[in-house]
């Protein structure tokens, strides 16, 4: 994946991106990404983090829960059950992989409240009915060269991966927000991975999901105009279907 010039780092972005299938257009899904490479431990007001995660939300209807984590305790370690209130009925979920509660890293902090998920490694929170919309704040990514990874897995099997444009080899303690809504093609797993393999540490908080009755009108392809940028900053790669 080539990376954005340096300047570009911090766009905010909608993508959308058309995928057909069985002969029939469906309709987009859509990317919220914002990126501050120099946050001061917080969320800058204003800044690109704050605004996607911002109009990421304007998305969604108000009964979308976000976990912060502060239910957990320091230390705590996979599986982690989460629970999200959706439009019918709770949304819960399984949370494994590498990774732990924690309050603070070299470079990592909590994006609300005080504490994280501090993942290690490659982990994944897999939910009991299809959410539509998936969202979270991430910190201190890309100072060790990664880029942050997604597998997103339909109740089919079908896996969408993609590539999160994050500055490479950026300062430490950099900030970036993502969310995808994807109300025709709705999943039930969501995989994390990083380009640099097991390499860093990176913080995770403030994830948000929804599911498809929980999605407001999202903005028409033609009503993005230029935020459509953000479809450089983001590898989509050809969905697959998982072998048996």
């Amino acid at each position: 994946m080539t990376m954005l010039k340096k300047h570009l780092s911090g766009i905010v972005a909608a993508a959308v991106v058309g995928i057909a299938a069985l002969g029939s257009a469906q309709a987009a899904p859509v990317t919220y990404f914002g990126e501050d490479l120099n946050p001061a431990y917080g969320i800058p007001a204003g800044g690109n983090a704050q605004t996607a995660h911002d109009n990421f939300h304007s998305a969604l209807t108000a009964g979308v829960q976000t976990e912060n984590f502060e239910g957990f305790n320091d230390g705590d370690s996979s599986p982690l059950g989460l629970s999200f209130t959706g439009s019918g009925s709770t949304i819960n979920g399984n949370l494994q992989g590498n990774g732990e509660i924690d309050g603070s890293g070299s470079g990592r902090f909590p994006t609300s409240g005080s504490k994280l998920w501090e993942a290690s490694g490659s982990f994944s929170v897999e939910f009991d009915s299809p959410v539509a919309a998936f969202g979270f704040y991430g910190t201190d990514i890309g100072d060790f060269d990664g880029q942050i990874t997604l597998a997103l897995e339909d109740i089919t099997g079908t896996i969408t991966n993609l590539v999160i444009n994050n500055t490479i080899n950026g300062p430490n303690a950099a900030l970036l927000f993502f969310g995808i809504i994807d109300v025709a093609n709705p999943f039930v797993k969501v995989t994390f991975g990083n380009t640099s393999g097991g390499t860093d540490y990176f913080g995770f908080d403030d994830l948000t999901v929804g599911d498809v009755a929980q999605v407001k009108q999202v903005p028409a392809p033609s009503a993005l105009g230029l935020l459509g940028l953000g479809l450089l900053g983001m590898g989509f790669a050809a969905r697959r279907r998982r072998k048996a």
